[in-house]
């Protein structure tokens, strides 16, 4: 313990340096504090130092010191506010130095702290009034407040007067340069910043990256690997924009290589090859490596993790998501943010809206990404009495939904054209869309479509799918349910006549694929497959289906099969080997009795394939959940969430 001679002053003992421990900081604050000699400003301001200093940066201390100083100097000033920019709160530095100018006039110690807090804020408005201020007070020719302007006005976008400083400054230091470079970088202006890095008397890593990162966001990939191979001493920070701009590029096989040509990785490496796979729709790719980051000791991040999720709610395989819940509670990842709306969002899209509602509730403090994710969820699952009661229950809690939560509330309920569609008032229905104040969207279309589809009505299907055409000529379903409908009313001239303006026009129908996970492995089947290795046990519980379906009495539905078959026998054998039966006869066979069967199919479910699956659900016992690329089906005791209307 610390202990005052009688014959010493504090001002003799009091450390002139900082190289103590925060202990010792403590033990000199405790005797300040009973001597009384804390209220010398001398003292006082040498504390404030010393848990400021970012060996001990002790913020809330050197706070608790400052509020005692009866009359601070600038000085102090100085170092409380440079320790509140130092500890992340910027928007609390620029309070304070609005406190100081009504009190002192700063200095070019003050000015190019707190021009760093507005650009880290983003925050060009008090930006400018502080330049203003610089040029009233005679600081507009000090090389650290121009350098400090400069880096504010590029990374706050406002490149112009980034210029205009930097061209005024009489001494341009590597720091001003640096700024600019990445400033027109960032603004997309590449070209500019790659004449500037001709002009520069010196260069190092940093501008070599901001002109490799420029280039490889505006997508001109090989610039910036030209720029990159160029580069004398590559650093890390480089290796990874340029993986970073290959990814985005959708250049997934350059970006590959360059991953294990790094010397050294660290986890932005892993997490730009990540995120890039998932960006890419490459799922299965991502969550490999996700894997290998994990057998390579690395600890994920927020980043890393959300897009794991995505990944596992694109394959829709469960069993790899609740492994990752499970890593993210061990390890004591926080759900109050984004990740707690992205697993909601990931059990929603793998068919377990039952898990997502769990990790809602176990939620503490819900935000409105978290209502609006289980507002989604159970609008996907076709929920909306559960969907509604949430919306109002959220409301209750003061929270304003956003345009999200509305549509996920709109997909979960029917509106005005749905539900006339539904009851087969189509006519009403297309009046009603004719007289929009705004032009119907392809999802109104969709909607007059199906309806008409249910209902038989090929003159106003053929209307709306015509229309849906117009909007949006590369909507694949539209072109599949009018064939349905003109193969159902044998008009077979008029299926060729379409299936060529989708050749003509470049849309391609892609082949039904149904995907079902089982041990951790997605297993897919294509119409009539038999690749799988289990083809014989498959193809027996097809068999047996069939036969329980004729015990119950189904007769199948052969009006949409899109082949030209004469007989009826083979219309019928084409519609038991879609993918989807294959999927549920495997899932019958594989999952243990009792467990869902979860689906994932990248086509509208047919309407055959849609009653056998409610019979199904019923034969068996089973609840069988479908995705399909309109929405969720929950089939279960011989019925459907989607009421047959989908």
């Amino acid at each position: 313990m610390l202990k005052l001679m009688p014959s010493l002053s504090l001002h003799q003992w009091f450390p002139n340096n900082h190289n103590v421990s925060p202990q010792e900081a403590k033990q000199f604050h405790a005797l300040s504090l009973k001597t009384g000699y804390i209220n010398q400003p001398s003292i006082s301001t040498r504390l404030l130092g010393l848990y400021a200093d970012p060996k001990i940066n002790n913020f809330e201390y050197a706070r608790s010191v400052f509020d005692r100083i009866q009359e601070p100097n600038l000085v102090t000033w100085n170092i409380i506010i440079k320790c509140y920019i130092e500890n992340q709160r910027s928007n609390d530095a620029i309070s304070l130095f609005y406190e100081l100018v009504h009190e002192l006039l700063p200095d070019n110690f003050t000015l190019p702290c707190v021009i760093k807090g507005c650009a880290r804020l983003n925050a060009i408005e008090e930006g400018k009034q502080i330049h203003g201020l610089v040029l009233k007070i005679g600081f507009g020719l000090d090389k650290f407040v121009q350098c400090s302007l400069v880096n504010m006005y590029s990374k706050c976008g406002d490149i112009s007067l980034a210029r205009k400083v930097f061209d005024q400054m009489n001494d341009k230091d590597l720091v001003s340069w640096n700024s600019l470079i990445d400033g027109y970088a960032r603004n997309g202006e590449v070209e500019i910043a790659l004449e500037l890095f001709d002009e520069m008397p010196d260069k190092d890593a940093f501008s070599w990256t901001a002109l490799i990162d420029g280039f490889s966001k505006c997508g001109k990939v090989e610039m910036a690997r030209e720029i990159f191979d160029q580069m004398p001493s590559k650093n890390l920070v480089s290796w990874n924009a340029m993986i970073n701009g290959y990814m985005k590029s959708g250049k997934l096989d350059l970006a590959h290589h360059l991953f294990h040509q790094i010397p050294t990785r660290n986890l932005i490496s892993w997490n730009s090859m990540i995120g890039g796979y998932e960006l890419n729709g490459k799922f299965s790719e991502a969550l490999k490596l996700f894997q290998e980051l994990l057998k390579n000791e690395f600890m994920p991040s927020h980043a890393t993790l959300l897009s794991a999720l995505s990944a596992v709610s694109g394959l829709a395989i469960l069993s790899n998501g609740r492994w990752i819940h499970s890593f993210i509670v061990k390890h004591g990842f926080e759900l109050d943010g984004v990740l707690g709306t992205s697993l909601i969002e990931m059990y929603s899209k793998c068919g377990s809206i039952e898990s997502a509602l769990a990790v809602f509730q176990a939620i503490s403090n819900k935000k409105l990404g978290h209502w609006t994710a289980i507002i989604v969820g159970f609008g996907m699952h076709g929920l909306a009495d559960q969907a509604i009661e949430l919306f109002h229950e959220m409301r209750r809690t003061g929270l304003t939904p956003h345009a999200i939560t509305f549509i996920g509330l709109l997909n979960a309920c029917s509106h005005t054209v749905d539900i006339l569609c539904r009851a087969g008032h189509l006519k009403e229905a297309k009046n009603i869309i004719e007289s929009m104040p705004m032009r119907p969207n392809k999802v109104i279309w969709m909607s007059l479509l199906g309806g008409s589809r249910n209902h038989g009505n090929l003159e106003i299907g053929e209307y709306a799918a015509w229309r849906l055409i117009e909007v949006d000529r590369d909507t694949v379903g539209c072109y599949v349910v009018l064939s349905n409908m003109y193969a159902a009313a044998g008009q077979w001239d008029k299926v060729s006549h379409l299936r060529e303006l989708m050749k003509k026009w470049g849309v391609k129908k892609e082949p039904g694929c149904s995907s079902i996970e089982h041990g951790g492995v997605l297993h897919e089947f294509i119409v009539g497959d038999k690749s799988h290795q289990q083809t014989r046990e498959i193809y027996g519980k097809l068999k047996e289906m069939r036969e329980k379906l004729k015990l119950v009495g189904h007769v199948p539905d052969t009006s949409q099969v899109l082949l030209y078959i004469e007989e009826e026998k083979e219309k019928e054998s084409e519609l038991e080997i879609h993918s989807e039966r294959l999927a549920i006869a495997f899932g019958l066979i594989s999952l243990h009795n009792g467990s869902p069967i979860r689906i994932i199919k990248n086509l509208r479910v047919c309407n055959d394939c849609h009653t056998v699956t409610k019979l199904l659900s019923d034969i068996y016992k089973r609840e069988i959940i479908v995705r399909d690329n309109s929405r969720f089906h929950h089939f279960k005791d011989g019925s459907c969430s989607c009421k047959d209307f989908w």
